[in-house]
């Protein structure tokens, strides 16, 4: 017996509505808060210019390392003392680092989260940073980063991000370092970016009910004893794309299957051409039923999947498709991969493509805004992208009326197939001579 279904057509949008923002200055720090009537649980991040970005050469993963040794205790409280008190809160704790930002999230049940954030403060400011902690630390990441970096993917990530950020210094490397770079951090170097980047006020988000919530009580458990102005904002880093194609050769002897990166620069988040660019990346390769998965996948058979998106952070972006595809047809896969992209580039999407494109993207977007963390969340993006309060108002609006014209010539203006780089890692004896034909070919040095 055969079973034949056909695709289900999207849905009408429902309403969605996005919190209204409050903000606050006091404390020597900004607050920003989200009204969440009724909820039981509130969210808080404390956003500080500490972001990876800030490493030193050599030692990148520092900001990695002291992010994950918060929760090792601070100067007046012991690591058990200091998991005592956020449990005695219901609170979770959860720090991280980025290209733009260093986060310290805390998530509390609403009378609690005062005190909690109060204790997510004291991590921040005055972590313990413990050598033989620190060490441990460092050393749990760089056994988890060599785990990692045996698999496919790590060394063809790491070599499109250096041969398109070459020239730019840290972002020309990788997000959380390699794990050379992370053995060689010191308990010095950790102590020193936390005095240079973690003591100045920066940036309460809050997500709750504000009803409940006292905001002035939030801004001084936040910034006290903090001190100093904000750092001032780098500009975008531009968007060069080179005039031909090259391939990137990244040998990994006997690999049964080849993993693709393939990708260019592209502007950053704050480009007000980001809805028609998500839409287009969305027909493209951002969806399951996307061109790309649908070609790749689904009618050659290549892959398991394949995606295509853009990437952006407040000072660039890149456009790039990730693949795992059976070694013995590299070649073909890389050559379907890039005809989608002309493909896309010359002619632009149909609206029964942007049709779907549209409602997945308005309907993700509603979906992901459930939760206090995610609606904090997304206040970051309002703080480190310079966007307007009302910009979530809009987004949604954006998304559902975009047209085909707008998303087509965002597609011809931010595509560049000819500007591609393709980093291909897997068996050089065996590919080396199918990749010849797509661009001046040499060996990846990671």
């Amino acid at each position: 017996m055969t079973l034949i279904t056909e695709r289900p057509n999207p849905g009408a949008a429902r309403p969605y509505a996005f919190p209204g923002v409050r903000r606050l200055e006091k404390h020597g720090g900004t607050v920003i808060a989200a009204h969440l009537p009724g909820q039981i649980l509130a969210s808080s991040v404390l956003l500080l210019d500490a972001s990876a970005a800030r490493e030193s050469e050599g030692r990148e993963g520092t900001a990695t390392v002291l992010a994950k040794s918060l929760e090792e205790g601070t100067k007046s409280r012991d690591s058990a003392a200091y998991a005592l008190a956020l449990e005695g809160l219901g609170a979770e704790l959860s720090p991280s680092v980025d290209w733009d930002t260093f986060r310290v999230g805390v998530s509390a049940p609403v009378p609690m989260l005062t005190d909690a954030v109060r204790l997510a403060a004291e991590a921040a400011r005055t972590p313990r940073l413990d050598p033989s902690d620190v060490a441990r630390v460092r050393d749990d990441e760089v056994t988890a980063l060599r785990m990692d970096w045996a698999q496919p993917g790590p060394r063809a990530d790491a070599s499109l991000r250096k041969a398109l950020f070459s020239a730019d210094g840290r972002y020309s490397r990788p997000l959380h370092g390699d794990p050379t770079s992370v053995a060689a951090v010191t308990v010095e170097d950790v102590l020193a970016f936390h005095e240079a980047w973690m003591l100045r006020p920066g940036v309460l988000l809050v997500a709750g009910d504000l009803d409940a919530l006292d905001l002035d009580a939030l801004a001084e458990a936040a910034f006290a004893g903090t001190s100093g102005d904000p750092l001032p904002l780098e500009g975008p880093l531009g968007v060069p794309v080179p005039d031909r194609r090259r391939t990137i050769l990244v040998d990994r002897p006997g690999s049964v299957q080849s993993t693709l990166r393939i990708g260019h620069r592209s502007p950053e988040r704050a480009t007000p051409d980001y809805v028609a660019m998500t839409l287009a990346a969305t027909v493209l390769g951002g969806a399951f039923t996307s061109r790309l998965n649908h070609l790749i996948r689904e009618v050659k058979g290549y892959t398991y999947g394949i995606r295509g998106s853009y990437g952006m952070t407040r000072r660039s972006g890149r456009f790039e498709v990730a693949a795992g595809v059976q070694t013995a047809v590299t070649g073909p896969a890389v050559a379907d991969t890039l005809g989608e992209i002309r493909r896309t580039q010359e002619e632009g999407v149909t609206e029964a493509e942007l049709e779907v494109a549209r409602s997945w993207r308005a309907g993700q977007l509603s979906v992901e805004m459930q939760t206090p963390g995610a609606i904090a969340g997304a206040l970051a993006s309002l703080v480190v992208h310079g966007l307007p309060d009302d910009y979530y108002v809009t987004l949604r609006r954006e998304y559902l009326e975009a047209s085909v014209e707008q998303v087509s010539e965002a597609a011809a203006r931010h595509l560049s197939v000819d500007g591609l780089t393709l980093v291909v890692e897997g068996d050089a004896a065996v590919i080396r001579d199918d990749l010849a034909e797509f661009g001046d070919l040499v060996d990846s040095e990671i």
